[in-house]
């Protein structure tokens, strides 16, 4: 058995990308995309006629409705070969703004409803700023549910936690690489793998925190940079993962070991903590590496985003 199909049997496995051509030969059962997916899939010929064909219907409409029937068109195309749930994101500039965000995702809740496709398919993915998990908060409770990305910190999942989100998606990768650049020369790759790698070390303390607490949230490593990284996390309720490290799964029939389990998690000697907006913020603050990589991601998105306008408003 591969490790794809081995790690299917403790984890559920979801496909990052926005080039939906790709997902039935890996049987996902959920997908996720942001505006970089989205952005580098429209920019191949085989997406470029879908990106021509939805800004034409939609012609003379504002470009911020253009963009949110793009990314929807596309979580349609997905939701055609996935099972289960899409996430579409919102806005990256709006990840300071709760109301807005809130707006925004009604938006692109109304837009999937009046498609045919049903809000439990359908997570709507914000940033996780104090702001956008206040925003989530309110929409969950309208059972719009939500994926809180760019999750660095652990008083980020707390937070999501007692928001009431329905999924959270820290990012193992970029916990790596910030942590690989701190230490510079001193690196040393060997002793930073596995269940040592500082990325799955912060999806396992906040699995772990969730299962003992009986917290509903569920736990999706994201943001993978090698193998090594996803089979350490074998058992963490989901795992979204990039076409490209998909293959190499299937391509190895090495063991996959459940590495995280509810049950053990239930010994675990921690305690319950609680942030309030001060606490959260000062907690956020004092971690250098969450707080560089959540300014860092918001950017990155922002820059997409705006390319995407860009090429939006040529067609």
């Amino acid at each position: 058995m591969n490790q794809l199909d081995q790690l299917k049997q403790s984890t559920i496995v979801v496909a990052d990308t926005g080039n939906f051509k790709q997902l039935a030969a890996f049987a996902p059962r959920d997908a996720t995309t942001n505006p970089s997916l989205i952005l580098k899939a429209v920019q191949q010929p085989d997406y470029a006629p879908l990106l021509a064909e939805t800004v034409a219907a939609h012609r003379g409409e504002p470009l911020e409705a253009i963009v949110d029937q793009v990314l929807v068109r596309f979580g349609r195309e997905i939701l055609k070969v996935v099972p289960g749930r899409v996430s579409t994101e919102v806005d990256a500039r709006l990840s300071f703004d709760t109301a807005a965000t809130i707006a925004r995702a009604h938006r692109l809740i109304a837009l999937y409803e009046a498609q045919g496709v049903a809000r439990e398919r359908v997570l709507i993915k914000i940033a996780a700023t104090w702001e956008g998990i206040q925003a989530a908060r309110a929409l969950e409770r309208e059972g719009i549910h939500c994926n809180l990305t760019l999750l660095f910190a652990f008083c980020q999942a707390v937070a999501c936690g007692e928001a009431g989100v329905r999924l959270i998606s820290p990012f193992v990768g970029r916990i790596y690489d910030w942590y690989r650049k701190s230490a510079g020369a001193g690196w040393d790759e060997a002793a930073n793998a596995g269940e040592n790698d500082p990325g799955v070390k912060s999806v396992s303390q906040i699995y772990t925190y969730y299962k003992k607490f009986g917290i509903d949230t569920e736990v999706m490593g994201a943001s993978f940079r090698n193998v090594g990284q996803i089979v350490a996390l074998a058992g963490c309720d989901l795992l979204t993962i990039s076409p490209e490290l998909l293959a190499q799964l299937q391509a190895s029939e090495a063991p996959v070991p459940r590495r995280l389990d509810a049950a053990a998690a239930q010994a675990a000697p921690i305690h319950a903590v609680s942030y309030n907006e001060a606490a959260f913020r000062y907690a956020l603050n004092e971690d250098a590496m969450a707080t560089e990589k959540l300014a860092e991601g918001i950017r990155a998105f922002a820059v997409d985003a705006a390319k995407l306008d860009a090429m939006i408003r040529v067609l």
